[in-house]
């Protein structure tokens, strides 16, 4: 999009903001959160006061795998799963998180995907164990379609999920999205 997406702003907040009060509402206890070095002072000064930690990626041109890799060596061990949840999803809900956990629990050895309108979605919930091949240079969707078999998909009423955004028009939607959520409620 040619600027930091995630410092822009959705109704009152900052778009990373949104992600991880969501995140946070959802009780997830170990949050990291992956940097571009060249973003990092703005997000820390964004993100502050949260219960967070915050690691820089080492390559930031490289592609999300790579962010990926960077968050997992800053995680908990003890962790038996990881949800990776991208800031170009700032819509989807705290209850969606929430049903990804607890399908987590029933199936601790799955990825868990997000299902809406025929679409797989984020966040998705990766078991430790297979979270972990990424470290051998393959990236999540590799990972996705190695074995179909260990996926889960969990259909969701929420478009947050397959809610994207990439480019300026993107941006553009999901601010009338999220405007429209407002004027719903």
């Amino acid at each position: 999009m040619g600027q930091v997406k995630q410092l822009l702003p959705l109704g009152n907040k900052l778009v990373i903001r949104h992600c991880l009060d969501t995140i946070i509402a959802a009780g997830v206890r170990d949050i990291v959160v992956v940097v571009e070095p060249k973003s990092e002072g703005k997000i820390a000064e964004a993100l502050q006061g949260l219960p967070i930690r915050m690691v820089t990626s080492s390559n930031p041109d490289a592609e999300m795998a790579q962010s990926v890799r960077t968050g997992l060596r800053a995680v908990s061990k003890s962790f038996t799963g990881v949800l990776i949840c991208l800031s170009d999803h700032p819509l989807a809900s705290a209850q969606t998180l929430k049903l990804l956990i607890t399908t987590h629990r029933e199936n601790p050895h799955k990825i868990i995907v997000p299902f809406y309108d025929g679409k797989g979605g984020h966040p998705s919930l990766f078991p430790r164990e297979i979270v972990e091949e990424i470290f051998s240079g393959c990236t999540l969707r590799e990972i996705l379609r190695r074995d179909p078999d260990r996926v889960k998909y969990v259909a969701v009423a929420d478009e947050g999920v397959i809610l994207d955004m990439d480019t300026v028009e993107d941006y553009q939607r999901m601010h009338e999205k999220y405007k429209n959520q407002r004027t719903d409620k």
